[in-house]
């Protein structure tokens, strides 16, 4: 069940809207940028968004929070010229372990003051004791975040298996849609993504979506 703290997040409210077609065209709460392993220089990135018509973005690059106030910077120039621009969401992509299994999680709308991240900001995983995932959904709720699992699905452990000990473990939700088969144009991979959305639904947690874009544009991975 999703616990108080988060029901209140100003982002629990734009996730409670996220559905199969909310994806790439509305929101996107999974894309990458040069600042980590993506082929986007951010302002890149940025222009992208606007000009798809994004509504909510998170740029979440493993390990990195660099590209974020460029992204800012590049949506405000757009803004001055009238042109409507996406609500840019603090995001971050964190790896950690989940029931033994090398697992990736989805830090989503901290604040200013990314401190209690410090040491999952980086630029690689960490070693030890922080490289669990209660270590790493404590340091995501001590900035003012969400943790969701990001593409249940792509673990070598079953997603069921894997959602439930994210609820466990205190994770606010997952990414529900997510193109596992990475089509030309992206899109929600059926019947997995079904039961992953039924899943989440079921245990009270929250759902998102994203590219995941690696490559040079926001509409595929």
């Amino acid at each position: 069940m999703l616990r108080a703290e988060a029901h209140q997040h100003p982002l629990a409210a734009v996730l409670r809207e996220v559905g199969p077609e909310s994806c790439p065209t509305r929101f996107n709460f999974h894309c990458h940028t040069l600042c980590s392993d993506g082929s986007l220089a951010p302002e890149d990135l940025a222009h992208q968004a606007v000009a798809i018509g994004l509504e909510h973005l998170a740029v979440t690059d493993h390990h990195a929070l660099a590209a974020h106030d460029l992204i800012a910077s590049a949506l405000a120039r757009h803004q001055e010229k009238g042109n409507p621009v996406p609500t840019l969401w603090r995001g971050v992509e964190i790896s950690c372990l989940l029931e033994g299994c090398l697992v990736h999680v989805l830090g989503l709308g901290f604040g200013p003051d990314p401190d209690p991240l410090a040491p999952y900001l980086q630029g690689e995983a960490v070693v030890g004791p922080g490289l669990r995932a209660e270590a790493v959904v404590a340091s995501i709720r001590a900035a003012g975040g969400l943790a969701l699992l990001a593409h249940p699905a792509r673990y070598r452990l079953a997603h069921q298996r894997l959602i439930a000990a994210a609820a466990e473990v205190g994770l606010d939700g997952g990414e529900a849609w997510y193109d596992y088969t990475m089509a030309p144009h992206w899109s929600p991979t059926p019947l997995v993504c079904d039961a992953i959305a039924r899943n989440l639904s079921d245990r009270g947690l929250l759902h998102s979506c994203g590219t995941d874009s690696h490559g040079l544009t926001l509409r595929g991975r």
